[in-house]
């Protein structure tokens, strides 16, 4: 069994007008990968979108930061923070064994800000889909970092801020909050 462990800190707070904060637990075994994530202060009744970034091959991803605002709108989304983080790879929604993306299946925050998700995913169908899309079996969950994504639609966005994903718009993929997780045991 192996245990990893990610601080949840904002992104895009001043932007946002919320500074959204919580952790990330992952425990690995031989036949499971149970994700617990509970997030405060996030935009409230709204649906967000969770993963966790990386790079195939193995590279550490980083949490995107004020560097990463390549136009320099004030915004860091989705599109900027590849460069350090990677691309989109597990999402934390209703079947994260599937890795099918874009869909309405995520958490949604209560009108608090709060959500909590707990989710017990087979291990073996995860790291088939894993190795379909990425060429490994290995989660290398230690160089991964954790995104929360989504702001209210009625939160009015520059043209400048990118990250269509699908049918589903800029303030579905807009992150709020990363942390980079490590292993804790």
């Amino acid at each position: 069994m192996a245990n990893y462990h990610a601080e949840i800190v904002a992104l895009n707070a001043d932007k946002i007008g919320t500074a959204a904060h919580g952790t990330a637990d992952f425990t690995l075994t031989d036949e499971t990968l149970t994700i617990t994530i509970e997030m405060f202060d996030t935009p409230a009744n709204t649906e967000h979108w969770e993963h966790f970034h990386g790079f195939p091959d193995g590279k550490q991803a980083l949490v995107a930061g004020p560097a990463q605002d390549a136009n320099g709108d004030g915004f860091i989304d989705l599109m900027e923070t590849g460069s350090v983080s990677g691309t989109t790879m597990v999402p934390f929604d209703d079947a994260p064994e599937n890795m099918d993306i874009p869909h309405d299946r995520y958490p949604v925050a209560d009108a608090t800000g709060h959500f909590a998700y707990t989710k017990v995913v087979p291990l073996a169908d995860l790291q088939d889909h894993f190795e379909q899309a990425f060429g490994s079996r290995d989660l290398q969950l230690d160089k991964r970092v954790v995104y929360i994504h989504g702001v209210p639609q009625s939160l009015v966005l520059p043209a400048t801020v990118a990250g269509m994903v699908g049918d589903f718009d800029q303030h579905v993929t807009l992150p709020i909050a990363a942390g980079q997780i490590k292993r804790v045991d």
